[in-house]
């Protein structure tokens, strides 16, 4: 049996509700997400493991729950040192191993080593000026976790530096620093000749497309974390007004049409039927959006749930995930299932017939079955979510369990004085509130004493599928969380 190509589109800050075909009430059409939902599957309650980009990242390619990690709060910045461990199997290392030419063009935003003298340090908002050897070798860098090649940004596009990458080396030496404000945000820094924040999103798709060509007589694994539609919102202009909402929406139509170029090369190519294209969101839509002015225009990114990017709430984690196979999907259509996105190592691996060893993928569930409509079973029991503050949920069916008594991130309630008052804890009954406005822990403290501790269980055995028992990073944080060992 040939291999199936893979290409997993990874949106940056995209919202469930920017998908025409998830949102009745979508002030503009997607036509190339809903073709993806209509001619292949699309995931109801699929959950991203963080409501920020660096952990959620961290667990798509490693299929292991991000605070597991060394990173237990917030993201990293463009200069932060490499978050994946040295011994760590990602997505691309499985893909290795059974043959595939791998590649990852795009926004990394997991660390990487840059090379540096006793002057580096990062300053606060996440510039540095000094101190890095842009004409040394990148330690760390995505070819060195299986990747084959590596094109692209070292993290978000609102991050210094503004340089591209190739494999472990910067394209260009800095010669002039650059800022913007408002939509157009992006912090000051270092930034080559040959970059323009406007043409990123255009320059990476178009390498998406030449090492599709390039790759066409092999299989291959190829990884896109565009960098849209996040800060700065820069849609091009022909996508101008074409949203009728702002530049987000037009700039989530951008995105939209990355998806029908990379379709039109796959059938140009012949290689459409038999490559597996998989799109979703790394979280929520951030507030830079604008939701005020989107809601003017009769939109709401984060659908009809409360928060957004960076919160506990099902804002900040449900995301769009829609998955296409020609060769291999045969029932296409809605699964309501509960997924979650560390799931795709298992789910490769499930196709390979791959065996996963104990140190690998502790959180990783394959989700092949509803892929392909052999089951309409439940493939999760529960899954795990974390806010910007490090706060963690734990949802179990209908019923989802908070560990902080308010966002966890940056809606009301915030952390700090908003939620002084506020019980510690938040149970909500999704099936009967799936806006969370009725903390129920009262109504039902058994059932919060029994998510408690399930959620002890896994962070305690170090995973939280079949499997000896791991060691977390970084575990001295948990030593300081008295909701392991005290009572409700």
């Amino acid at each position: 049996m040939k291999k199936p190509n893979v290409i997993y589109i990874l949106a940056d800050d995209m919202g469930y509700g920017d998908v025409s075909a998830l949102n009745e009430n979508c002030a503009f059409k997607t036509p190339n997400f809903d073709a993806m939902c209509r001619d292949g599957v699309h995931f109801t309650d699929a959950h991203a493991t963080s409501a920020v980009c660096t952990p959620s990242r961290y667990g798509i390619l490693t299929g292991r729950y991000n605070w597991r990690s060394k990173l237990k709060a917030g993201v990293m910045s463009g200069y932060s040192r490499a978050l994946l461990e040295t011994d760590r199997m990602t997505a691309a290392h499985l893909f290795k191993q059974q043959g595939y030419t791998t590649a990852a063009i795009g926004k990394w935003h997991l660390g990487m080593d840059f090379a540096t003298d006793d002057t580096f340090a990062i300053k606060d908002d996440y510039e540095t000026c000094e101190g890095v050897d842009y004409g040394g070798r990148i330690e760390k860098a995505p070819i060195t976790n299986g990747f084959d090649y590596y094109y692209g940004i070292s993290a978000s596009l609102d991050m210094a530096p503004y340089i591209y990458i190739e494999n472990d080396r910067f394209t260009q030496l800095p010669d002039h620093e650059t800022e913007d404000v408002g939509k157009r945000f992006w912090r000051k820094g270092p930034t080559a000749p040959d970059f323009e924040h406007s043409d990123v999103l255009p320059h990476l798709t178009r390498k998406v497309l030449q090492k599709i060509e390039e790759y066409r007589d092999q299989p291959f694994f190829i990884y896109f974390p565009m960098p849209a539609p996040h800060t700065p919102i820069l849609p091009s202009p022909q996508f101008l007004g074409k949203s009728h909402t702002n530049e987000y929406g037009d700039f989530v139509l951008m995105c939209d049409d990355v998806v029908g170029q990379v379709t039109a090369r796959l059938k140009d190519l012949g290689l459409y039927d038999d490559t597996i294209v998989v799109y979703a969101s790394d979280n929520g839509c951030s507030p830079m959006a604008d939701f005020d002015e989107l809601k003017a225009a009769g939109h709401n990114p984060n659908y009809i749930f409360r928060g957004h990017k960076a919160d506990i709430y099902e804002g900040g984690h449900r995301i769009p995930l829609f998955v296409r196979w020609p060769n291999g999907i045969k029932q296409t259509g809605r699964r309501d299932q509960l997924v979650c996105l560390c799931d795709f190592i298992a789910t490769m691996a499930d196709l390979f017939g791959a065996t996963l060893p104990d140190n690998a993928a502790e959180d990783s569930v394959s989700n092949l079955p509803l892929w392909l409509g052999t089951s309409e079973k439940e493939v999760r029991q529960d899954v795990i979510h974390q806010s910007v503050d490090g706060s963690l949920s734990i949802r179990k069916g209908r019923c989802k369990l908070e560990m902080c008594p308010g966002s966890g991130g940056w809606s009301y309630p915030k952390p700090g004085e908003e939620t002084s008052d506020m019980p510690r804890f938040q149970l909500y009954d999704l099936k009967q509130d799936i806006r969370e406005q009725v903390n129920v822990i009262h109504e039902f403290p058994e059932v919060a004493r029994e998510l408690r501790s399930i959620l002890i269980g896994y962070i305690r055995k170090g995973r939280s599928t079949p499997g000896a028992p791991q060691r977390n990073n970084g575990v001295e944080i948990w030593d300081t969380v008295r909701w392991l060992d005290e009572a409700f």
